[in-house]
This record gives C-alpha cells, sequence and structure tokens, in this order.
C-alpha cells in the first residue's frame, strides 16, 4: 500500500506578541529571536512529518495578532483542519481575549460542526522570570479548556524550545483525525457526468 501524503491546515490564533511566530519558527526552523516583529496579515510555514504510517505535512498559517487585521480571516480560515489558540501566561488579557478568538474562528470558518471542531490551547512563554511573573494559572487554563469541550493544552516556551514539539504533535494528530473523518464523508461522491449526458434533458 503506498502512504498517503496529507496537508492539513492549521491555523495559529491568539493577541499580538503572545508568541504565535516564534513557537512556529521554533517548531520548524528550530531558530528562536528576540526581537520582536508583527506580522503583517498573514503568513505560513509548512513542516513534513511522518504519524504512524502517514506522510503529513503541516501548512501552520500565523496570523495577525491586531484587530485591524482580523477582516483578513475568513480567506485563511477556511478549509482549516485544527485551530490553535496562544495566549502568554504572563498577561491576564491575552489569556481574557480567549473567547473572542475562539468564537471568532468558529464564525469565519464555519466548520460543519462547530462543537466537534479540534482546537489547541497553547500557554506560552512560561520562561519569562524564572515562572514569578505568571497570572495565569495551569488550573485556570484547563478550566477553561474543559468548558470548550476539553481542547487539549499545552504550556511551552518558545525561547527554550519547551514542550513545543510534543504539542505540534498533538495538534498534527488533533488535525488528522479531523481530516480523517472529511475522507469518510466524501467517499461516496459519484464521478462527474460527461457533458455529453447533461445536454439532453429537460433544463428545468
Amino acid at each position: 500500500m503506498s502512504r498517503r501524503r496529507t496537508l492539513l491546515k492549521v491555523i495559529v490564533l491568539g493577541d499580538s506578541g503572545v508568541g504565535k511566530t516564534s513557537l512556529m519558527n521554533q517548531y520548524v526552523h528550530k531558530k528562536f529571536s528576540q526581537q520582536y516583529k508583527a506580522t503583517i496579515g498573514a503568513d505560513f510555514v509548512t513542516k513534513e512529518l511522518q504519524i504512524d504510517d502517514r506522510l503529513v505535512t503541516l501548512q501552520i498559517w500565523d496570523t495577525a495578532g491586531q484587530e485591524r487585521f482580523q477582516s483578513l480571516g475568513v480567506a485563511f480560515y477556511r478549509g482549516a483542519d485544527c485551530c490553535v489558540l496562544v495566549y502568554d501566561v504572563n498577561v491576564m488579557r491575552s489569556f481574557d481575549t480567549l473567547d473572542t478568538w475562539h468564537e471568532e474562528f468558529l464564525k469565519q470558518a464555519n466548520p460543519t460542526d462547530p462543537t466537534t471542531f479540534p482546537f489547541i490551547l497553547l500557554g506560552n512563554k512560561i520562561d519569562i522570570d524564572g515562572g514569578n511573573s505568571r497570572v495565569v494559572s495551569e488550573k485556570k487554563a484547563r478550566e477553561w479548556c474543559a468548558a470548550k469541550g476539553n481542547i487539549p493544552y499545552f504550556e511551552t516556551s518558545a525561547k527554550e524550545d519547551h514542550n513545543v514539539d510534543p504539542a505540534f504533535l498533538s495538534i498534527a494528530r488533533t488535525a488528522m483525525a479531523n481530516e480523517h473523518e472529511q475522507d469518510i464523508y466524501f467517499q461516496g461522491v459519484p464521478e462527474a457526468v460527461p457533458d455529453t449526458e447533461q445536454r439532453g434533458g429537460c433544463a428545468c
């Protein structure tokens, strides 16, 4: 049996400055930069990995956290297999806005079943100040995840490369499960009818 190659589209959302781009760069390029540069619009990186017997290409979309770019959402969110929400454990506001990002994504992406669409939450920057400046507890984050249908939760540090690979592996597996359900759904689609057959008969 030939190995199937799967393309999975993953959207990363969260406030400006929570480390979305840093997480992606650490995961894909194993690099971390101290310099902050705001993402303009959206950008994506790809990473190939093997999960079980499947070759998977993760297409990870990094979207701008600023409100003024949110209107770009629709085009980027459509066709997503998984949505990653990121907040900074040291900034309460970035945690408080998670509800908004969650709702906004569901509204724009319009998945078939919003209740089962896969999300994952990452609490980033746990390395800062040795964890002493943290304002959002793990318990609080896990309660939020439980209220949203038991979303998987990872605490990460893009700078220290802590939990970044396990988080994205979980993201890939979650996206694959979602994509697999869609595969089954499309198996019964009939072949396209040739033009000649379509022309005859009633056009009503």
